[in-house]
């Protein structure tokens, strides 16, 4: 063991920081290579963002899209995975600080901390407007979805009812329309009869989108028959239409010089996006240039500029190489992860890499069941054969067998049944159902909502 410890030792360090799709990848790429491995988060497992709607809407459960990162990485025996937080790094002294240990010294450093929610300057309507970024947003989204349809169940006047059956999602990008297609289908399919006292089908659900169609980067015949699909199920699609307040379970948009305000008690943000803080640590210790969303431009190898082994990758990265950046999405990230992991593992014994590039493959978004759209850049779908191509592909990226085939098996039963076995109401948001005390119960049970706050954009 001591000589193990002393080969580790004497070997370059790989240090990084971001268990997602980008330093997952990157790690499980260095396997073989001849360098030491530290991967370092602050939560002990990856997560699958691109079905975590499903969590949100009780489709699955938690862990059906986690995987522990020391389970994943346990045969990489020149990979160590710490549980902490990166608050600085030094690249002049390459050094990694962390908020629980003494700092790391690197040889190259990965930073795939990926983005979190933006509000484009109004940070006051989080609150009342949860994104969908962590398991703890999923769980509370599906928290505000399910426990609206029980409270109009008690509510006796027919106007409050109706704004606890009114959902807005602020947002026409993939996680907007996946988020209001799953609505429609739990309020037209799933509980319809469940209740006695409402008639769910009678759910109003709004999709806000700011641009002139649902799914922009998209092809315009994908954003048409997506917002057709939508319509479908029962989703108000609302184009050309910006939010301008969110406050007292309310929202106030403008479409052209026409302000309406709609009472909801469920609304959920999917609009956009900002990068993590390290994107400002790096801009600051390196003097690395940053976009308007604050992602780091990097290099043709993703490195930043004057540190050749300082590298940025995944939705922190913004890689203006091939005429506009790449978009922030898994297959671009996991691509990045492995690029560097070779490069790192190329430059250990001299070799030359040529500049990363990568090859989009196309894009695809589901809009309920049997209904999706996909580009493959070759050839478009939509309908069923877009649905099967839509579930093949995310199975297929699933770390882990068992995860692989517990959603398989959970998705196929829903397919029949029409069902949603995950919409347990939780209330905290939290990986584990938490079961309040009797006297707890008694003391909240007055309190129906969360009080009012007032706001301004």
């Amino acid at each position: 063991m001591k000589n193990t410890q002393t080969e580790q030792t004497a070997l370059p360090h790989v240090v990084i920081v971001g268990g997602g799709f980008g330093g997952l990848y990157a790690a499980k790429s260095l396997k073989d290579a001849p360098v030491k491995v530290t991967l370092i988060d602050k939560r002990n497992f990856h997560l699958f963002q691109p079905l975590l709607y499903q969590v949100a809407t009780g489709t699955l459960s938690p862990a059906d899209i986690a995987s522990p990162l020391r389970v994943i990485l346990s045969k990489h025996k020149n990979t160590q995975v710490l549980l902490d937080k990166v608050v600085d790094i030094d690249p002049n002294a390459k050094k990694v600080y962390l908020e629980n240990r003494e700092a790391l010294n690197y040889d190259a450093l990965v930073v795939a901390t990926g983005v979190s929610h933006h509000y484009f300057g109004n940070d006051q309507w989080q609150d009342d407007a949860p994104g969908l970024k962590t398991v703890e947003d999923a769980l509370e989204m599906r928290r505000r979805i399910f426990t609206a349809f029980e409270a109009a169940e008690k509510e006796p006047d027919p106007e409050k009812r109706q704004a606890l059956l009114t959902f807005v999602v602020v947002g026409g990008g993939p996680t907007g329309v996946e988020l209001a297609g799953a609505i429609a289908e739990i309020a037209h399919q799933s509980v319809k009869d469940d209740f006695r006292d409402i008639d769910t089908t009678q759910a109003k659900i709004l999709l806000f989108e700011g641009m002139e169609r649902i799914l922009p980067p998209y092809p315009e015949e994908c954003s048409v028959q997506a917002q057709k699909s939508l319509e479908k199920l029962g989703v108000d699609v609302q184009t050309k239409t910006l939010v301008t307040n969110i406050a007292d379970n309310s929202v106030t948009y403008r479409q052209g010089e026409t302000t309406q305000t709609v009472n909801a008690h469920t609304i959920l943000w999917a609009a956009g996006v900002r990068a993590s803080f390290m994107g400002k640590v790096l801009a600051d210790r390196t003097g690395a240039e940053l976009d308007r969303a604050g992602r780091v431009v990097v290099e043709s190898d993703l490195s930043i500029k004057a540190y050749p082994d300082v590298f940025v990758i995944g939705d922190l990265a913004n890689f203006p190489h091939q005429g506009r950046p790449l978009p922030g999405v898994a297959p671009v990230a996991m691509k990045e992860g492995e690029y560097v992991a070779d490069l790192i593992a190329k430059r250990v014994i001299g070799v030359k890499v040529k500049p990363f590039s990568y090859q989009d493959l196309g894009s695809m978004a589901v809009i309920g069941q049997n209904k999706a759209v996909v580009d493959l850049n070759f050839a478009r779908f939509s309908g069923f054969i877009a649905w099967i191509i839509w579930v093949f592909a995310h199975i297929y990226y699933l770390i882990e067998f068992d995860n692989k085939l517990i959603v398989m098996i959970q998705w196929a039963w829903n397919y029949f049944t029409q069902g949603r076995g995950a919409r347990l109401i939780t209330i905290n948001p939290s990986l584990q159902l938490e079961i309040e005390r009797p006297q707890e119960d008694k003391e909240s049970a007055p309190e129906s909502k969360p009080e009012p706050v007032s706001m301004s954009a």
